[in-house]
């Protein structure tokens, strides 16, 4: 269970990792590590400086007593001037100890020195390959999503083109759908409850009235441009029946004879 566990935290802290943010954390890890080297390279020259003003304080006693020494022993105190000389001795062991402590700090505030400035170079030269790594993750992450979105496989083109697919599958079973209405009130096997829709029977009829009445007025029009009279509409629609275009030939009235008066 533990190492199952492990494994899921480390797939999502994976997901979720941005190579940038931990450059950039990497880095700010190095200039605080720096920044206490440098902190430690300057309480080391502090202890160092500190030394030196006490070195300085017990050389100038030193320095005194022998005075003092000499001084006694010119007056005839041979008591004071070994008085002064014992305590001038004392002091120079101190000034040895300190010497030797001054060396000591002064061999590490060099290493450490040292240190800093190496840690510095490295820390510069992690800048520049953090600069450059972050740069070119950025465009190889830009490219990827690029090509993604004209392969269709990112989410977001993903989520566009199955929102484009549901509309045209939806259109198309509205358009077969409504043709399906149509086929089957043209058939008769529904019913128009709104009473509009005519049967095929019904709209041949219509058809068919439709064009003997266009023939009665083409008719009726030729008539009046020649001059004669508006044909009977029983012979244009026997003229009809036996053929389209034909009409029953009309008896011609015959000549009355005509009588002249002697």
């Amino acid at each position: 269970m533990g190492m199952i566990f492990r494994a899921k935290a480390n797939k999502a802290l994976d997901r979720a990792e941005d190579p940038r943010e931990t450059l950039d954390y990497s880095y700010q890890k190095q200039l605080e590590l720096l920044q206490k080297v440098r902190r430690g390279v300057a309480d080391v020259a502090t202890s160092r400086k500190r030394l030196e003003l006490q070195l300085n304080q017990l050389q100038s006693q030193s320095g005194k007593l022998e005075d003092q020494g000499r001084k006694a022993l010119a007056l005839g105190r041979e008591d004071l001037a070994r008085e002064a000389l014992s305590r001038r001795a004392a002091l120079q062991q101190q000034v040895t100890d300190l010497e030797t402590q001054h060396a000591t700090l002064q061999g590490e505030e060099e290493k450490l020195t040292l240190a800093a400035q190496r840690l510095q170079a490295k820390v510069d030269a992690f800048r520049t390959k953090k600069e450059t790594i972050k740069a070119t993750y950025t465009a190889a992450q830009a490219q990827t999503r690029i090509g993604e979105a004209f392969s269709g496989i990112s989410e977001e083109m993903g989520d566009v083109g199955m929102a484009i697919q549901r509309a045209e599958d939806k259109t198309a079973q509205l358009q077969a759908r409504a043709g399906a209405i149509d086929e089957l009130l043209a058939s008769g096997a529904l019913d128009d409850q709104s009473g509009m829709h005519k049967d095929d029977i019904q709209a041949e009829l219509d058809r068919l009235s439709g064009g003997t009445d266009v023939e009665l007025e083409l008719q009726r029009m030729k008539a009046e441009l020649s001059g004669g009279g508006t044909p009977d509409r029983q012979a244009i629609e026997g003229g009809q029946e036996q053929g389209q275009g034909q009409a029953r030939p009309q008896q011609q009235p015959q000549d009355t004879p005509r009588f002249d008066k002697q």
